[in-house]
Formats: C-alpha cells, sequence, structure tokens
C-alpha cells in the first residue's frame, strides 16, 4: 500500500500547486504566519470551482490526516498587458500553537520532498 501524496485543496479533489511559501514569527508574540503563494489555482480552471464541493477552508493533506486552515487573507495578483492575468495568489494564516506548528512543518516536509521543493534561509535573515 502506498502513502498519499501530500496535497493542498481550496476545493475538494483539486489539489494545488504550491509556488512558494514563507515562515515567520512575530518574536513578540510568537504567533507564526504562513505566507503560501501559488501561481494558478487549478480550481479556477474550467469552473471547477463550480462543480466541486468547497470546505469554506483550505486543506493540507497528507499521511497523518487533514489539516484544515482558514486563511487570514487571500489577495489574488494580476497582471499583463490589460491588467486581467492571474499572476499568483497569495494566502496568509497564523499558527500560535506549539502543535499546530509542528505538525503544520511535518505536512510541509513531506510536501517538499513530494514536489522537489527545499527548504532555504532568506539570506537576509540569515546570520
Amino acid at each position: 500500500m502506498t502513502s498519499p501524496i501530500p496535497k493542498i485543496e481550496f476545493f475538494e479533489g483539486i489539489p494545488e500547486e504550491l509556488s512558494d511559501v514563507s515562515l515567520r514569527r512575530n518574536r513578540s508574540s510568537g504567533v507564526r504566519s504562513v505566507m503560501m503563494t501559488f501561481k494558478q489555482l487549478k480550481a479556477t480552471e474550467k469552473f471547477n470551482s463550480f462543480t466541486k464541493r468547497s470546505s469554506n477552508s483550505m486543506r493540507l493533506i497528507d499521511t497523518e490526516g487533514v489539516i484544515s486552515v482558514e486563511p487570514s487573507s487571500i489577495k489574488l495578483i494580476f497582471g499583463g498587458p490589460e491588467g486581467d492575468e492571474l499572476e499568483r495568489v497569495e494566502c496568509k494564516f497564523e499558527l500560535d500553537r506549539e502543535d499546530h506548528w509542528e505538525r503544520f512543518m511535518r505536512f510541509m516536509k513531506r510536501y517538499a520532498e513530494a514536489n522537489g521543493m527545499e527548504y532555504g534561509e532568506n539570506p537576509s535573515n540569515a546570520s
């Protein structure tokens, strides 16, 4: 039996492809914020979002189960000559509990390994 491939969904059954993720921690509060960037959303192609059930949250799915996250913000950034081409989608959410952070990081490790991504420090933050 094979393990399910880690995936990210906004709509049930439509896995999205993560382009980038940025992790930050507020030094005073300890709250960690996650910014996930997607260069495209499969849910918006061919009316997929109209034919699938929305969970009203982002779902991170791996061998441990499902993490359901309600983003604090979702930004759709458009560009192109007419300004009507989707360039990227930025999805931000916060994790204030240590156990939630640890679970998220286990998911990200599995997702990164399955999708050829790797962790790297921002040169301005690495000292």
